[in-house]
């Protein structure tokens, strides 16, 4: 699937809607209020002020933020007073024509069902219950969060503001009220609102940069000669690299839509420069398809980043398949859930199956090779060799390198918005 070119989208959204509204008349009956429902600031005028262009450093936005003031408040609740005055509806019963559909109208059986129940009433009771916490709130701090924990470690409000379930005005003021209340609160890169002011980074730059979800005609991109490997790529997206860490990660996002920022780290990284060089393109597709909270400016943003394409500098720093899990996970938990066929290994092997005795794996009912792959690349050796090329590339583009120069690399974490 083509993703489109992000200013293009919003333009034509934007003008799809005041189209619609001006022929229905809306707009001189005071039915009609235009908001920029997604974003806390308006990106046009971040634009403005960095003198036409869009900020490239996160530093940067933040001190352009600094000089507009406090944003626009959120629109009030609809209250049965003030929808009186909304256009009566027709008297014949519309329930049918504009109910939502069902799972099985499209096509989806129950049991396939994702964990993660929409909507804007489950969005707000999940917004609620973690206000209740404002110690928790105040002290946020992104990386310190688990990828492999059965149980999202972070919010796991970002579906629901990336599909329009949750204002992200409201939180936004939400947590300025818990910050004002506290002394000691965590600040942005790594806070709550920090990652809605990174949502906001990337919405801008995508606004205002050309063909910002593909590396060709792509001013801030580096222009990689990735490998072109069909095979390679169906393995990863199907979860049979045949490393238990990476293939738990792509089975959950296929069968719940979601997985942490630090397990979309591991999967990036592996796809891209840390083993596989494949395009962040091929990448950024997939997550576009399978993530409920999918955005074509984040998930671009990240892709480049994680790919150390552009924002991400730090290019040495790769995650190792086997390593990054156990850290958090040494156990195996995370694997036992999502690759039921490891199940019965010992957390010994659970990570590198293919280096158990032949005894320990048919005693866990799971020969290597057969009932599940052999590591499809060696590590080692891929990432070293991927690790020069990267070098050369970036000796070879060292201007385009250096225009996103000083994003924090002290904070490299997919912007997901918890």
């Amino acid at each position: 699937m083509e993703s489109m070119d992000a200013q293009s989208i919003d333009r034509y959204g934007e003008l799809t809607v005041c189209t619609s509204v001006e022929e229905l008349g809306l707009c001189s009956l005071g039915h009609f209020q235009s908001t920029h429902s997604k974003i806390v600031f308006l990106k046009c005028r971040i634009v403005e002020l960095n003198r036409g262009t869009p900020p490239l450093t996160y530093k940067r936005f933040l001190q352009i933020l600094t000089t507009l003031g406090d944003p626009e408040m959120p629109v009030e609740d609809l209250t049965a007073e003030n929808s009186q005055k909304l256009c009566p509806l027709p008297e014949e019963d519309l329930d049918e024509c504009y109910r939502v559909p069902l799972p099985e109208d499209l096509g989806i059986s129950k049991e396939h069902l994702s964990p993660w129940r929409g909507g804007e009433t489950t969005g707000l009771q999940r917004l609620e219950e973690h206000m209740k916490n404002q110690g928790w709130i105040a002290k946020f701090t992104k990386p310190r969060t688990i990828p492999n924990s059965l149980l999202p470690s972070t919010t796991g409000l970002s579906p629901y503001f990336s599909l329009g379930c949750l204002s992200v005005r409201m939180f936004f003021y939400r947590l300025s009220k818990i910050y004002a209340q506290s002394k000691n609160h965590s600040l942005p890169p790594v806070s709550l609102q920090g990652q809605l002011l990174w949502r906001e980074f990337f919405y801008t730059v995508a606004s205002a940069t050309p063909n910002f979800t593909k590396m060709v005609g792509n001013p801030i991109c580096l222009q990689i000669e990735w490998y072109e490997d069909a095979e390679k790529l169906h393995k990863w997206k199907t979860a049979q690299t045949g490393f238990p860490w990476i293939d738990a990660i792509m089975t959950q996002l296929r069968q719940e839509g979601w997985i942490h920022h630090l397990a979309r780290h591991a999967v990036a990284c592996f796809l891209t420069r840390g083993d596989l060089w494949i395009s962040w393109e091929e990448g950024m597709k997939v997550f576009e398809e399978l993530l409920l909270d999918s955005d074509y400016s984040i998930n671009a943003g990240n892709w480049m980043w994680l790919s150390a394409s552009a924002f991400f500098h730090q290019y040495s720093r790769i995650f190792c398949p086997v390593r990054f899990g156990k850290r958090t996970d040494p156990e195996g938990h995370y694997i036992r859930k999502y690759l039921p066929v490891l199940k019965n290994f010992p957390s010994k092997y659970i990570y590198e199956p293919w280096t158990a005795p032949a005894e320990a794996q048919r005693e866990a009912g799971c020969i290597i090779g057969k009932e599940y792959p052999f590591p499809m690349v060696n590590h080692k050796e891929v990432s070293d060799n991927n690790l020069q090329l990267m070098k050369q590339v970036r000796e070879e583009q060292y201007k385009t390198a250096q225009l996103t120069r000083g994003v924090s690399t002290n904070n490299k974490h997919w912007i997901i918005l918890v």
